[in-house]
């Protein structure tokens, strides 16, 4: 398990996030009853290339759903709650969402072009091979949050909330951190060339050629010029 040092000496371990809790045995889904919709609770049920494409849903609770090859792109989701639930290969492109929250997520292969998150909250979620660039996440919470080999350009985390959040190997070029509060967060093997507002990740810990990267661009925002 990855160590972190705490500030004052000591050791702290950055939590890995608890896996969802899918039961082996779901029930495919019936869109009549199993839709996008607002006010919706939908708990154990398969969706497999379901299109939620240009919808605008509020209040919609999914718990211990699993998502294969299933396209939200355009969708706007407001005061909404996805729990215990698995997404694979699936489409965020363009996804406004205000004041979502993913307890007990796991994402892998999938495509968050475009997206908004604003305000809501990820708690034990591994994004793992998806392409994040950008996306935005401004003023969000991230709580034992694993971002693994995501595509993560341009990414804009201003004013987020990170405790116990592990960066590996993913492409954070010219991502924004202006203002976010970091209790625990750690980057491994990142890029992280021209990023702003690093200053606010004080407290984070760095491994690899980040290390470079990101004293170069806190250099830049201090006005030293290296010749």
């Amino acid at each position: 398990m990855t160590q972190a040092i705490r500030r004052g000496g000591g050791t702290t371990r950055i939590k890995n996030p608890t896996a969802p809790k899918v039961l082996p045995t779901l029930r495919s889904a019936e869109m009549a009853r199993d839709g996008l919709e607002d006010d919706a609770m939908i708990r154990g049920v398969q969706y497999e290339g379901t299109p939620f494409v240009a919808l605008t849903a509020e209040a919609v609770e999914m718990e211990g759903c699993t998502f294969d090859s299933s396209r939200f792109t355009g969708t706007r989701l407001i005061r909404s709650q996805f729990s215990d639930c698995r997404f694979t290969t699936c489409d965020f492109a363009e996804v406004g969402a205000q004041d979502v929250s993913l307890i007990r997520c796991a994402v892998s292969g999938s495509r968050f072009t475009g997206s908004s998150w604003r305000s809501g909250t990820f708690r034990d979620v591994r994004m793992e091979n998806c392409v994040i660039a950008p996306g935005l996440f401004r003023h969000m919470k991230l709580y034992a949050v694993v971002f693994t080999d995501c595509k993560m350009a341009g990414a804009d985390f201003q004013g987020a909330e990170m405790h116990n959040v592990k960066f590996e190997g993913c492409d954070l070029t010219g991502a924004q951190w202006a203002n976010c509060q970091v209790g625990i967060a750690r980057f491994e093997n990142c890029t992280l060339i021209d990023v702003g507002g690093g200053a606010s990740l004080k407290g984070a810990t760095v491994q690899g050629p980040g290390q470079m990267e990101l004293a170069l661009s806190l250099a830049r925002e201090a006005g030293i010029l290296f010749e």
